[in-house]
């Protein structure tokens, strides 16, 4: 918007999920830009507008112009299936293309500024896209010294595991300082971590390649960089993306791994409990020289984690709740890069973060209005900050929490904190779910629906609804016990309880941080 302002347009941002479909049909220039979430789907705040428009109901566009700006992460087989959804959409509805569609993987950074200039001259070749008397300079925020392509070296000062003995998890609670940073957050954002790969798994690719780690690559825009530190620090050298398994495929002239680098649904059940040394000890390719390799690997990219605390209650600090994965799987055990990467952290050097701010996942601004908080396992974590910053800011609203895990005994994460909240009356109530502790397994969706309408009530009371975890399985049933409540004890419809639902959405009192 900035970018346009100044070149002489006057752009209007809108969130897709307030945006009046009835005004499509009177919109000459649109710019759309998404995320793709879950399976393929739309993120929450595009989800209705994405129905809509795929619906019969939607308009005919012939006199709209537009372009679309896809996000996604290639790694994943519906990679920016959002975007090109609504791209191929509105041109079956006749609106014209300004600018073709740019895919953007998680380094996006050229590629946003590729597309942002064909739309600036596109944009600012049509008379009706310009502002009657176009200012000379539009105004642009400092950059801060530290952010995503800066990030701070940041000092752990808390590295602790919230499991106890007997427990089939490792969850961490992981304290950063953000002294000298000039980073600010709010309670609901999230931090991002940029992670090094293990120097045990980087010696062994590097041994298994026939490299040395003396070898020295370019890195664009840094120079010459020794390979062991380059694979540690700048490269995804786990995953099978699709550069990659058909490099591999070409240096070993293997037919099946050529066809595998083209195809997303096999690629994606192969690479199933795989990484990229198993391709590597199988089929060993020969790659022309190191450089040849790094070239078609993925960039390590930074991962986000739901923030654990309250600026008002750590001064200086950010806290994450980070589950370490660790699994075995074809014969070898493996780990997760960041968050193993964390749990085995021992204050040896800074980790470098950035902050990512959510506009979305926000405690009601009326403190008097209660609030619903489900969160099982690390989804505790962004409700740990709420009700820090409720307590800080003297909120009088209800608070209600759902917690769930596996054993009571061992997995009752932050339970002194959340006993003690209850007990001083901060926490109107809670409710867990272990799914260990008896024969038939509980979750937070079951407590839910125990305790339907009594959460019904509250929902008429104005309260707003918060989920965090798991988007697969966890956020889909907890969505659909919600509707079920809302069906029972609202005496709806299915109809009528999906639509109280939307409302809730549209009215931002149902918001999601779901991964």
């Amino acid at each position: 918007a900035k970018r346009l302002a100044s070149s002489g347009c006057q752009p209007k941002v809108v969130d897709m999920g307030e945006y009046d479909t009835t005004a499509l049909t009177g919109e000459q220039n649109i710019l759309i830009v998404t995320s793709t979430y879950g399976e393929g789907e739309p993120p929450d705040n595009a989800a209705s507008f994405y129905e809509w428009i795929h619906s019969d109901n939607a308009p005919r566009l012939d006199n709209l112009s537009y372009s679309v700006l896809a996000l996604g992460d290639s790694n994943y087989p519906d990679f920016c299936k959002c975007g090109i959804d609504f791209d191929n959409r509105l041109v079956g509805l006749g609106a014209k293309r300004i600018a073709e569609r740019m895919d953007c993987d998680v380094e996006f950074d050229d590629a946003f500024d590729a597309w942002a200039g064909s739309v600036s001259d596109a944009l600012t070749s049509l008379e009706n896209a310009m502002a009657p008397e176009p200012e000379t300079e539009a105004e642009v925020e400092e950059k801060p010294t530290y952010g995503k392509k800066n990030p701070f070296p940041s000092e752990v000062v808390n590295n602790r595991n919230l499991n106890g003995p007997g427990s089939a998890k490792e969850t961490r609670h992981v304290a950063l300082s953000i002294e000298g940073s000039g980073f600010s957050y709010e309670a609901g954002d999230a931090l991002a971590v940029v992670p090094q790969n293990g120097g045990e798994y980087v010696s062994h690719l590097i041994e298994t390649l026939g490299y040395e780690k003396s070898d020295t690559v370019k890195i664009d825009g840094e120079g010459d960089m020794l390979l062991a530190e380059a694979l540690q620090r700048k490269f995804d050298i786990t995953s099978l993306s699709p550069k990659v398994v058909k490099a591999i495929g070409a240096a070993t002239s293997n037919e099946e791994i050529i066809a595998l680098g083209g195809d997303r649904e096999a690629l994606k059940a192969f690479s199933s409990g795989r990484e990229l040394i198993d391709l590597i000890e199988t089929y060993k390719p020969t790659l022309n020289s190191a450089q040849a390799f790094v070239s078609c690997l993925p960039k390590l990219a930074p991962r986000l984690y739901s923030i654990s605390s309250s600026p008002k209650a750590h001064p200086g600090e950010v806290h994450i709740t980070v589950g370490a994965v660790r699994y075995e799987s074809h014969g070898k055990s493996r780990k997760g890069v960041c968050s193993t990467y964390l749990a085995e952290h021992q204050g040896e050097h800074p980790v470098s973060i950035f902050f990512h701010a959510t506009k979305s996942f926000k405690l009601p601004e009326n403190d008097d209005l209660p609030v619903i908080m489900v969160g099982p396992g690390t989804g505790i974590a962004p409700f740990r900050a709420f009700l820090e910053e409720r307590e800080a800011r003297g909120a009088k609203g209800k608070n209600w929490l759902f917690f769930g895990d596996q054993k009571a005994a061992c997995d009752f994460l932050y339970q002194a904190e959340i006993e003690e909240r209850f007990r001083n009356g901060l926490l109107t109530r809670f409710d867990t779910a272990f799914s260990r502790d008896q024969d038939q397994k509980i979750y937070v969706q079951d407590r839910m629906r125990e305790q339907g309408a009594d959460l019904y009530q509250w929902l008429e009371e104005g309260a707003y609804f918060y989920v965090c975890g798991d988007a697969s399985r966890m956020a889909k049933d907890v969505d659909a016990a919600l509707i079920e409540i809302i069906s029972t004890h609202g005496r709806k419809d299915d109809d009528e309880a999906e639509a109280y639902v939307a409302k809730l959405k549209k009215e931002k009192r149902y918001l999601r941080d779901v991964y």
